[in-house]
């Protein structure tokens, strides 16, 4: 491969070497004074000031690593121009000092130091000659660990350029060392994107070469702005292009940077024409990740070129993808046209989420051709019983999403389910959640013939909407010693049900042996709108074992408002200290139980394979690549 090392010039400018979200470069000086007082007065151009500044993507959610389960980061939009208090107060919080510290773009180096009119400092302990400071060290330093004259003699012994430690490593190990200082969420605030591997770039040719593959692996946009930087760059150094591996739209927004659409579309910055021409510079792509905010630059050619002109793309995501304009080009770029090959061999993660307005005769062109299938989310769409069955009997589905999908019906889905070779055995994750407002997927009858056939690889589960019952019990039992997560929202089950799954049932007679208990799996027990669970039930812990220690390893509970909002109440008052707290993200609220400090547990953050990067419990959405959830993904995922 030809050589992708940029010129000096452009490895000096973070802005090009992987656009970065705020440079120091882009910060106005004036915006970093510690003089401004919150009670000045701004003139007019503080708002054009304030709105150059590179700000991360609102209106998106992201998990805090922090928390306990649960718990989110979520930005909300910027006050509206129009509104001149909280415009003024947004830009007083703009200029206040940032929580980092970066060397000015004039800065040459540690070793450009004159050394109090002496020569150029050589090393950082050359730096104690200042104001006579290696009588003293520095404050911070222990005696032990200051700097001596022996120390000094051993750094001068120059060691060989490229013979380094860290230099001589594989390549293969110096990536997975690089590849933990890369970030896949855009920062917040005034933290420029990944100056840890901008300063990598400019250490020693061996390390600049080595997080090149790591910087341009996984390209997030977040604006339009980014991505016109990262196709000039790319344009202009194509040999980077065929480093990228993701394409990353899911933080995407022009909300923040201070423009209207029609500024948007006077730019144009982000539009199909542009769109495909950075898909023609990226042969070597494996993911891309769009979404509704980019919907409407998504024609027919692009549709076209992931589908058939990138041999080595793996996973594709629509995620809301649901204008008319989209739906027409995309049944346009299977209809028309060269049309598609009779099979798709690489594409094997697929995601179609809320993408409501795409036709039934687009899901009936496209399944059949996935002949090595493992990830499908089609819920909220229109897809038929026909194109389920259609795909072909090759694919291994692991996770599959058929929520709010009306036109399938109950006895069709369970015969798929149970018959067909793509899933009859390989399942990890399905959700068949039904909005029983509109229509019921599963009757007793559907569940009942579903349940005893469900795989054991099966870790995750929702039956929202089902219509269960307690003589489904049985069935649901054996399904918790293996399942992670158990969705049962409308169920009609009572407090001694739900208990059933984490005690052994008492012995039926007299003589008999009770059998081995298996205690249960459960992570994660969806219970919005079952009748029987009320606040007095909750917490009734003679009757009640949901938040007992008893239902360890329970630790998330799904309630709706009817019931979160009461406990939140509860809880913020201080009238019970159960161990338990609430959490809430849109339409969404849980019951987390809280680590105790006395009980020594491996901890454990939710984190499965499965999940792909997430984890907390309860996702809606799925996944089709590895990475931090974030930006409208996570939207979708753990807030609607």
């Amino acid at each position: 491969m030809e050589s992708v090392t940029p010129p000096a010039s452009s490895q000096q400018k973070p802005a090009l070497s992987r656009f970065t979200t705020a440079p120091a470069c882009d910060i106005p000086p004036q915006d970093h004074s510690r003089d401004s007082s919150p009670h000045s007065t701004h003139s007019s151009d503080s708002h054009s000031r304030s709105s150059s500044v590179r700000r991360p993507s609102f209106g998106s959610i992201k998990e805090d690593v922090t928390g306990i389960a649960q718990s989110f980061v979520d930005t909300q939009p910027p006050p509206s121009p129009q509104d001149g208090t909280a415009s003024s107060a947004t830009t007083i919080d703009m200029q206040q000092t940032p929580d980092f510290c970066c060397p000015c773009g004039g800065f040459l180096g540690w070793k450009q130091i004159r050394l109090g009119g002496r020569s150029l400092s050589k090393s950082y302990s050359d730096l104690h000659l200042l104001g006579r400071s290696h009588s003293r060290g520095w404050a911070w330093e222990t005696p032990s660990l200051r700097p001596g004259l022996k120390a000094n003699e051993e750094r001068e012994k120059k060691q060989e350029p490229g013979r380094a430690s860290l230099e001589r490593l594989p390549a293969e190990v110096l990536d997975q060392i690089i590849s933990n200082l890369a970030l896949d969420i855009p920062p917040n605030g005034y933290t420029p994107r990944n100056m840890d591997l901008i300063s990598c770039l400019l250490t020693s040719k061996t390390l600049h070469s080595a997080t090149l593959s790591v910087l341009y692996r996984n390209i997030t946009i977040p604006h339009s702005v980014i991505f016109s930087k990262a196709l000039n760059h790319i344009s202009h150094y194509p040999a980077l292009g065929t480093l990228v591996r993701r394409l990353d739209f899911s933080h995407f927004t022009s909300v923040g940077l201070g423009r209207t659409k029609q500024m948007n579309v006077e730019i144009q910055n982000l539009t199909a024409k542009t769109l495909l021409q950075c898909l023609e510079l990226l042969p070597n792509l494996k993911e891309c990740l769009l979404q509704e905010h980019v919907e409407d630059d998504i024609s027919a050619a692009i549709v076209r070129k992931l589908l058939t002109g990138l041999p080595n793309l793996r996973a594709v995501d629509f995620c809301g993808c649901s204008s008319h304009g989209f739906s027409a080009n995309f049944l346009e770029a299977l209809t028309e046209g060269p049309g598609l090959p009779p099979a798709l061999p690489m594409l094997k993660r697929v995601s179609l989420h809320e993408c409501s307005s795409l036709s039934a005769a687009a899901f009936e062109v496209l399944l059949p051709r996935l002949v090595n299938l493992t990830h499908l989310d089609v819920a909220h769409t229109q897809i038929t019983e026909a194109a389920l069955f259609s795909i072909p009997h090759t694919a291994r589905i692991t996770h599959l999403n058929l929520s709010r999908c009306t036109r399938l019906t109950g006895p069709k889905i369970v015969e798929f389910l149970t018959t067909h070779p793509a899933v009859s055995h390989s399942l990890v994750y399905l959700n068949l959640l039904a909005d029983v407002s509109r229509y019921r997927l599963l009757d007793s009858e559907d569940v009942t013939a579903l349940l005893p056939k469900l795989p054991s690889s099966l870790r995750s589960l929702n039956l929202g909407g089902a219509k269960i019952t307690s003589e489904h019990v049985p069935a649901l039992i054996p399904l918790t010693k293996h399942l992670e997560e158990l969705g049962l929202g409308s169920a009609d089950l009572s407090i001694n049900d739900l208990n059933s799954f984490f005690v052994p049932p008492r012995p039926s007679g007299e003589g008999k042996t009770q059998q081995t208990w298996t205690p249960p799996a459960l992570h994660y027990l969806d219970l919005t709108k079952v009748p029987q669970i009320t606040l007095t039930a909750i917490f009734n812990t003679n009757t009640c074992l949901l938040i007992s220690s008893k239902s360890h390893p329970l630790e998330v509970l799904e309630f709706s408002d009817k019931i979160i909002t009461p406990l939140g109440e509860r809880t913020k008052s201080g009238k019970s200290k159960i161990g338990w707290a609430v959490r809430e993200l849109g339409r969404r609220g849980w019951f987390v139980r809280e680590p105790a400090p006395d009980v020594q547990r491996r901890a454990d953050d939710g984190s499965r394979w499965w999940k792909m990067g997430a984890r907390w419990w309860g996702m809606r959405k799925i996944p089709v690549a590895v990475g931090d959830v974030g930006g409208l993904y996570g939207h979708y995922m753990f807030k609607k």
